[in-house]
Parts: structure tokens; sequence; C-alpha cells
């Protein structure tokens, strides 16, 4: 089975980047970020969330922490008729304090390992797939990995992406 996917990275293209969110207090949505995602729904993307998470291996949160941040981001979501379909985060850092999560590394973007174990679970057609991100690490992921790429540097997510997908949908 292949899908169409569009990863997003989290912070920076789905709420504002604040440094090190993980409590759902500081969790602010980008502007369009819902309305995007409701429209990936509709037009039959999966939608994964793959982002780094390198407060986890710094020390500063847990993965528990990024996992209920993820449960509450859904529960938003369903109150306007979209979802995400599945998370994958990285904990490592290389200057992390955890030498458990050294293992991890092939996660951290560029690197393509979320974006493996997204496929492994759900499939993928990579000619239809593409990623948003914020970061140049974001675009070289997608670049190695084989897929479009769109790198985000405004306001609005749904201004930004939804004329970009016209054509590509």
């Amino acid at each position: 089975m292949t899908n169409s996917i569009a990863f997003l990275d989290r912070d920076g293209v789905l709420n504002i980047d604040k440094g090190y969110v993980h409590k759902k207090i500081d969790f602010e949505w980008i502007e369009g970020a819902i309305e995007t995602i409701r429209f990936l729904n509709k037009n039959n993307y999966l939608v994964i969330v793959v982002t780094n998470q390198a407060g986890i291996g710094r020390g500063y949160y847990s993965e528990k922490d990024v996992n209920e941040l993820h449960a509450f981001m859904n529960s938003e979501l369903s109150n306007h008729c979209a979802s995400i379909d599945d998370f994958f985060f990285s904990p490592y850092h290389p200057e992390g304090i955890f030498q458990h999560y050294k293992n991890l590394e092939y996660l951290r973007k560029p690197n393509t390992g979320m974006l493996e174990l997204a496929v492994k679970k759900w499939g993928i057609n990579k000619s239809k797939s593409f990623l948003v991100g914020d970061m140049k690490h974001d675009i070289d992921c997608a670049k190695s990995f084989g897929i479009k790429s769109f790198l985000f540097n405004q306001n609005n997510l749904y201004n930004f992406l939804i004329p970009k997908l016209v054509s590509f949908l």
C-alpha cells in the first residue's frame, strides 16, 4: 500500500517556536496550520509530524511530555474536523546529557530516520509526498529521502502551502 504523505515539522511550522515547547500552556498554533491540516486530511494525505526534540536529550523535558503535547494537538484539531495521523520525534542531540539516546542519532534531521520509520509503518508514494520545514536541515532531510520539500518562512501556513500544492495534488 502506498500513501501520499505530508511530513510536517512541528516547531516553526505548526506552532510558534518559542524554544523547547513541551507544555500545552506554551503551545500556540501558527496561523493557518489547522486549516492546512484539515485541507490535507480532505485531500487524502496522511499528515505525519517529524520533529527534532533536542530538549529531551538535553534533559529539559521528557518523552512523556512530548507525547502529551502531541495528544493535546490532536485533541485541539478534532474540534476543527482535522487530525495528525502520526508523530515521530528524535530525542537525540549531539550535546545531550543522556548517552542512551546516542543510538537514535539516525532519527535527527537532516538524517532520514523518522521518515524511514513512517514509511515502514504507513507506506509511501514518494512522487506525491512532501515535507514542510522551517530550517535547512528539514529541506536537506527531504532531499536525501527523495521527496519534494517546502521551506516555510512566512506567517500563515495555509496561505504559503496551499497555492504550492494545487499543481502537486
